[in-house]
């Protein structure tokens, strides 16, 4: 037997599972419950052990109960234990296993009497009849586990009837290095869940408790004399501790505090004997014991106690953790939804005042802000809290007749996981108490939120502002979730306070983490291991402060906007027509459909489409220039596109980006119309449709994008008009998914005058048009390669191989290639890394190629944009001249071949006469012996006989 590897190994594999409880009324108070399996044991399975735990802790008759192991292939029953008659020892435990288990249990079970999985147990209570080989069932049931020991095994069906909305639990094998069992511990409230542990039959779980990462209350007594203890993980900055009226959510006291070390902090009352502890201030302990008879909170704060005043509001600043308590008082609202957003104040009872008791954190849940992961237990200031306390029972009814049918095995759903499907951040008025964040499962049916984080972030500093756990809680029946502003309609499953949700530009991000909140790879950075899905969006011009989000949460995409303008009621952004995460082209603006299909199409509506009008057809890039390719005092930063004449821009985006950058450094928004020459023109230039920032032209090295999407678009292909990539940037050649001609780089040196990249047709009608370096024309026609400057060909070049060796048979090299354009394409490359000049397969639109050996002869017509070009092509070319002596070196090399391989064959000619001869002689001169002759032919007929 052997220790964990680390707790957050164990935590890793943590999956709550809230128990379908239905009891009767007289066991109410207490309950019986799966608190431990062990069905996979190494070797030969001789350790396995069914644990069942009364909460009451004390000996309790099992009457009524029946245990089932169900097969997961069939999901039939292959054993049953009727419990009847027997009870559970006197700390409230019950073992049927192997009987090399200790303590010995109640139930002996053969070896190897429990599946590994993927199986269940189940619990029931009640008169039903529960027999061997019966489908598997909800009626009855108190209790349940489902269960694998392989990743790949499924289990889904089971889990559909006995755990609805739950994941399979895996018991991974390779957390310890021995054997590991199932155990259940408490996390928060009415949750539950199961870790993979160290076996621990007959005694309480050894519960193990992912580490906090920030400062948080770790106990605190209300009556009698008071304290609040905290637990500090690491040298943190001030902090501000602030007790706060529940009924009118003011500050009432707050008082700094400074921790200069790790481990618990006391802080204590004037009169305490307590040493090397912290003084509450007289006013502080005398609001804790009045709110301790009535409500009240406290809260800790990152920061200072005068940030917090008594008599001010509760701040929605999210706290370092809170504890939300009520008891004969009334308990506002707006504390609970500001300081524990998603969970309930926890009610004091007589118990809970008492002198010797205090709230104690023992609950194993990984977040802060939830007073249901506390519980009545003795005090123990300044050391390990004492969680012997009862605590609450599970209890989620659960009827069998409004089960969800079971998925089909091939159910593409079931890859799948949960997804933002819409975002209401900016609501009409002052108020914003409509605002809401609607999740959604694509299975459509009931599904655990367990494990699933949501984290809103700020643009102006790119930290999160907020973060909430959504442990306990469930999507509905068609797998929705929202969590809302309190006075939205329909209610909220989650309550927000008004105006929680920032309007921009700020994200929404989902995570799955299963070891408590998301955390960074590096500090103050955004967390992305387990990202889910996110929506970055911004409000008119503040594009620029999304970057960071942006480059963390959707690189490569646009800021989504709301834009209030398009109903004159309220809006929200909505997933339509795309179920991939982290995409935000999959969103329109629409009319706010919360818990419904959201509405992409509106034709029912008044209000205006979302989606924009299509992108007119034939528009493309026609010249691009960047302001920084030459320092000529004429050339401008511009792009200009071709479209049929008069055509309308808008519905379309074009997006500027860089090397280095994750997201755009400039998206416009098209908004004209083409000239009756079907030319548009952007940039600072004369003539211009649409005027580009001085501080956000054209990069030197970068790509152009234009895209169909006014709403958001992903730089993507799958909207993408047309682009143009002008540099070696890897990323920015995959993303935009380049193809023949869309990948250039500027040559200033072949032309005299401002540079341009050009598009420009080729001759063949079936070639698309293809860029190239060219002067700088916008609003005209393209200066192109043309027969008006161009020479003769006559280059002999000798290709390479693939790794970087000259051919040895051009006719074989060229077949390789496959088409003309590929050899074009070669020689082009080959041309320009010799001239420098800007060559590319435009000229050589009229050249010819032929083989001669292993070299390949260029002939036919160079065409060029200038005659300065030209004479740079000219000077180039002239090393690749084929000179007579290249050619009399192919034909010399041809003869000595043919010469030296006629060599060879006389040479094996003449042996082999050679050979003959000697054969001949030799036989000549011996006689054969006909004797011998004699015995082999006996020999042969002997063996023959054989």
């Amino acid at each position: 037997m052997r220790g964990l590897h680390s707790t957050s190994e164990v935590l890793r594999l943590c999956v709550t599972l809230l128990v379908l409880v239905r009891v009767p009324a007289a066991i109410a108070e207490s309950c019986l419950l799966i608190s431990e399996i062990n069905p996979d044991n190494p070797q030969h399975d001789l350790m396995e052990f069914v644990e069942l735990f009364h909460s009451s802790g004390k000996s309790a008759s099992l009457d009524g109960y029946t245990l089932v192991f169900y097969n997961g292939n069939g999901n039939t029953a292959y054993k049953v234990l009727d419990l009847s008659s027997y009870t559970t020892d006197d700390t409230g435990f019950f073992l049927a296993g192997a009987h090399t288990i200790s303590p010995k249990p109640t139930i002996i079970l053969p070896p190897n009497s429990v599946q590994n999985g993927p199986d269940a147990i189940a619990l029931y209570h009640g008169d039903g009849q529960y027999t061997e080989g019966m489908d598997v069932t909800a009626e009855g049931l108190v209790d349940a586990i489902v269960y694998k020991s392989r990743r790949v095994a499924d289990g889904e069906g089971l889990a559909e009837v006995l755990t609805p909305g739950f994941p399979v639990f895996l018991e991974d094998e390779s957390v310890l290095e021995g054997d590991e069992s199932i155990e259940r511990c408490w996390l928060s409230g009415q949750s539950w869940t199961f870790q993979v542990a160290v076996p621990s039959p007959g005694r309480r779980n050894p519960c193990m408790r992912q580490a906090a990462q920030t400062a948080e209350i770790s106990e605190l007594s209300l009556g009698g004399e008071v304290f609040v203890e905290l637990s500090i993980p690491q040298p943190s900055t001030p902090l501000a501790l602030v007790f706060l009226n529940g009924t009118t959510a003011t500050v009432e006291f707050s008082m700094d505090v400074q921790a200069n070390g790790t481990g618990l902090l006391l802080i204590v009352s004037a009169g305490s004997s307590v040493k090397d502890a912290v003084v509450l201030p007289p006013e502080g302990e005398s609001v804790l014991l009045q709110q301790g008879a009535l409500s009240g909170a406290v809260a800790l704060y990152s920061g200072r106690a005068v940030d917090f005043p008594a008599g001010g509001p509760v701040s929605l600043e999210e706290p370092l953790d809170a504890f939300v308590f009520w008891g004969a008082g009334e308990l506002s609202g707006n504390l609970t939804d500001a300081l524990t957003p998603g969970r309930q104040g926890f009610h004091l009872t007589n118990r809970s005042l008492q002198m010797d008791v205090s709230l104690s954190r023992c609950g194993v849940s990984g977040w802060s802000g939830d007073p249901g992961a506390f519980t009545e237990s003795p005090q123990t200031p300044g050391q390990a809290n004492q969680c012997t306390g009862l605590l609450p029972c599970p209890s989620i009814p659960v009827s069998p007749t409004q089960l969800p049918p079971n998925p089909s095995p091939t159910d593409p759903s079931l890859s799948l996981d949960f997804l933002l499907n819409e975002v209401n951040a900016d609501t009409p008025g002052a108020a914003e108490d409509a605002e809401f964040i609607e999740i959604w499962h694509p299975a459509g049916r009931r599904v655990s939120l367990d494990g699933i984080w949501l984290l809103l972030f700020s643009g102006h500093n790119n930290q999160h502002y907020r973060q909430f756990s959504l442990y306990g809680y469930f999507t509905d029946a068609q797998g929705y979730f929202i969590l809302g502003s309190h006075r939205m309609t329909p209610q909220p499953s989650f309550p927000l306070p008004s105006n929680m949700v920032q309007n921009g530009p700020d994200a929404v991000a989902l995570y799955r983490s299963l070891q408590g909140p998301p955390m960074p790879a590096e500090k103050g950075a955004i967390p992305t291991d387990g990202l889910l899905d996110a929506i970055v969006y911004r409000q008119r011009g503040s594009d620029k402060q999304t970057r960071g989000l942006s480059d963390a949460l959707t690189p490569w995409q646009i800021p989504l906007f709301e834009d209030s303008s398009f109903s004159s009621g309220d809006e929200s952004l909505s997933r339509c027509g795309s179920l991939k995460p982290l995409d935000l082209s999959a969103f329109r603006v629409t009319v706010p459909t919360p818990l419904k299909k959201n509405a992409c199409s509106l034709a029912s509506t008044s209000a205006p489409q979302p989606t924009p009008a299509p992108a007119p057809q034939h528009i493309y890039l026609s010249e691009v220039a960047s302001a920084s390719w030459t320092n000529r005092s004429q050339q401008e930063s511009f792009i200009e596109l071709a479209s049929p004449p008069l055509a309308s821009l808008r519905g379309l985006l074009l997006v500027l980006l860089k090397p280095g950058h994750s997201g755009p450094i400039l998206t416009l928004r098209l908004t004209g119309t083409a000239s009756k020459e079907g030319v548009y023109l952007i940039g600072n230039v004369s003539g211009a449709n649409q005027v580009l920032p001085v501080s956000s032209g054209v990069p030197h090295w970068g790509a152009v994008a234009l895209y169909q999407g006014a709403y958001g678009v992903a730089v993507t292909n799958h909207i993408l008009v047309d682009a143009l990539v002008f540099s070696e940037d890897q990323e920015l050649l995959r993303t935009l998914a380049l193809s023949r001609g869309q990948h250039v780089t500027p040559e200033p040196r072949s032309v005299e005058g401002p540079v341009s990249l050009s598009c420009c047709p080729c001759n063949d009608t079936q070639c698309p048009p293809m860029w190239t370096t060219s002067e700088q024309t916008p609003g005209h026609l393209n200066l192109c390669p043309s027969s008006n400057f161009s020479s003769e060909a006559d280059m002999c070049l000798r290709p390479l191989t693939g790794t970087g060796k000259p051919v040895s048979d051009c006719e074989s090299w060229k077949q390789q290639r496959g088409s003309r354009e590929a050899v074009q394409r070669e020689v082009a490359v080959i041309m320009e890394q010799s001239c420098r000049c800007g060559v590319s397969e435009l000229h050589l639109q009229d050249a010819k190629f032929s083989c001669d050996g292993e070299w390949l002869q260029v002939g036919g017509t160079l065409l060029a944009l200038s005659a300065q070009q030209m004479d740079l092509i000219l000077q180039s070319s002239g090393a690749h001249h084929c000179s007579p002596s290249i050619t009399e070196q192919t034909k010399a090399g041809t003869v000595g071949l043919g010469w030296e391989i006629g060599l060879i064959i006389f040479t094996l000619v003449a042996l082999g006469l050679g050979a003959a001869l000697a054969t001949y002689l030799y036989r000549k001169r011996r006689p054969l012996n006909y004797s011998t002759i004699e015995l082999n032919e006996q020999g042969d007929e002997a063996g023959q006989d054989l």
